[in-house]
C-alpha cells in the first residue's frame, strides 16, 4: 500500500453516493453485467442490487467490469418485485426503465433523492409486475430503427444523468458516507486480503494512518 494509492481510495470513497443505486433483474450475460458494474463505480454507487438469472448464480465477472466487482458491492435478491419493496420501504424511489403509458422521459425524475434503477434482462426487459411496483417507469427517447438500448448502454445513460443531477447539487462535495463508514471500507478496499479474518474474529480493523499503514 503505498500512500498516494491509500489517498486515492479516500478520494473515490469520499464520493461515493450510497443514496444511488440500480437493479438488475435477472441480466444474464456476464459482458452486460459487467458493464453495469463498471459505469456504476465511475459515477459513484456504493452497492448494487441484482436478482440472479433462473441458474440461480450472478454472471461471471468478466474484463469488461475492469475489476470494478471490487469497489461495488453487490446485494443479491431472490425476486425482482420484493426487491422493489424492500428498497422503497427504506426510502428509496425505484424507476424501472420500462415502456408504459406512465412512463417519463429519463431525465425528468430528480435523481438527488435516494434512487434506484431498475434494469431488466436483456431479451425480456423489466417485467410488468416490478414495473407496476415501481414509483416510475423511465425510458430514453429513440429515433431509429431499433426501439431498445443494450442494458449496461442504457444504465451509463441514465446514471450519468443521475451524476450530472448530483454534481449540480453538491452532492459530491462532501462525503455522503459516515466518518466511521468510510473509514470501515477504505480498510476493506486498502487490506481485501486482511480484512475478512477480522471480520471472521470479530475484531474490529486497525487505525490506518494518512499514508495507509497499520497504526501498531
Amino acid at each position: 500500500m503505498t500512500p498516494e494509492r491509500y489517498e486515492k481510495i479516500r478520494r473515490v470513497l469520499s464520493r461515493r453516493q450510497p443514496t444511488l443505486t440500480v437493479l438488475m433483474d435477472e441480466v444474464n450475460k456476464p459482458h452486460n453485467f459487467s458493464a453495469v458494474l463498471r459505469t456504476c463505480d465511475a459515477v459513484g454507487v456504493l452497492t448494487a442490487h441484482a436478482v440472479p438469472p433462473k441458474s440461480g448464480a450472478l454472471p461471471t465477472f468478466d474484463a469488461t467490469s475492469g475489476s470494478a466487482h471490487k469497489w461495488v458491492a453487490v446485494q443479491k435478491h431472490p425476486d425482482a418485485v420484493v426487491a422493489v419493496r424492500d428498497l422503497q420501504a427504506q426510502g428509496v424511489q425505484v424507476l424501472a426503465t420500462h415502456l408504459s403509458q406512465r412512463s417519463l422521459d429519463y431525465r425528468e425524475p430528480d435523481y438527488t433523492r435516494p434512487t434506484c434503477v431498475l434494469l431488466g434482462a436483456e431479451k425480456w426487459g423489466v417485467s410488468d409486475e416490478a414495473a407496476d411496483a415501481a414509483d416510475a417507469n423511465i425510458v430514453i427517447p429513440m429515433f431509429g430503427m431499433v426501439q431498445s438500448l443494450n442494458v449496461s448502454v442504457a444504465a451509463a445513460t441514465i446514471l450519468f444523468e443521475a451524476q450530472r443531477q448530483r454534481l449540480a447539487a453538491g452532492m459530491y462535495a462532501a462525503p455522503q458516507l459516515t466518518p466511521a463508514e468510510l473509514d470501515r471500507l477504505a480498510f476493506e478496499w486498502a487490506y481485501p486480503d486482511l480484512a475478512p479474518g477480522y471480520r471472521e474474529r470479530g475484531e474490529p480493523y486497525p487505525a490506518l494512518d494518512e499514508a495507509g499503514e497499520m497504526i501498531r
